[in-house]
């Protein structure tokens, strides 16, 4: 063996010497005694070695953790799911109203705008997201309030920003807002 070998790895074996005995690692694996200088340790998967301090916004924080809200229960971040059937909820309820009221399908999307906007504005939910248990809320705890509904319905009605979601499920027209869909 090379003098690089021994200056690296410990002591030299005498010529013709066994190995015996093991070193016990971190991974708590025995691996054979060949006098290396401290622990051994044992690599588990691809890429363990490259370990440190976790990222913010790592894939597995949950939805929510960058904003100071809980991971579960009320104030929590709701789901995709929750969201869309409540959104499912009021649209069907804006309908029958435009089909009862005014005979038509054409004022559903007037009739939803208007939902949308003066309750969020007034109190924070729609009747879809109330029987559903969600709430918006604005993230520095004040009311969600006229302007910000205002703001937060017209990207609504535009679809696409609020299709567009980021990790904490909040999409570009609850960003725009700075509000955030929750648990009641």
């Amino acid at each position: 063996m090379s003098q690089v070998f021994h200056a690296c790895y410990g002591t030299r074996l005498s010529p013709g010497a066994t190995v015996t005995g093991t070193i016990q690692a971190a991974g708590g694996s025995g691996h054979p005694a060949l006098g290396y200088r401290g622990d051994v340790s044992e690599r588990r998967w691809t890429g363990s070695r490259l370990t440190g301090a976790r990222q913010v916004g790592a894939a597995n924080d949950y939805p929510g953790e960058r904003l100071g809200l809980p991971e579960r229960g009320s104030g929590a971040v709701a789901g995709y799911g929750p969201r869309f059937v409540a959104l499912f909820i009021d649209w069907a309820l804006c309908s029958v109203i435009a089909l009862t009221l005014l005979h038509s399908q054409w004022w559903t999307y007037a009739i939803f705008a208007a939902e949308v906007y003066l309750l969020t504005a007034l109190t924070g939910f729609t009747v879809g997201k109330r029987l559903i248990g969600l709430r918006v809320v604005r993230l520095d705890g004040r009311p969600v309030g006229f302007v910000w509904a205002l703001v937060r319905t017209v990207l609504l009605l535009a679809v696409i920003p609020a299709v567009v979601f980021d990790r904490d499920t909040r999409g570009l027209h609850d960003r725009a807002a700075n509000t955030v869909v929750v648990r009641a």
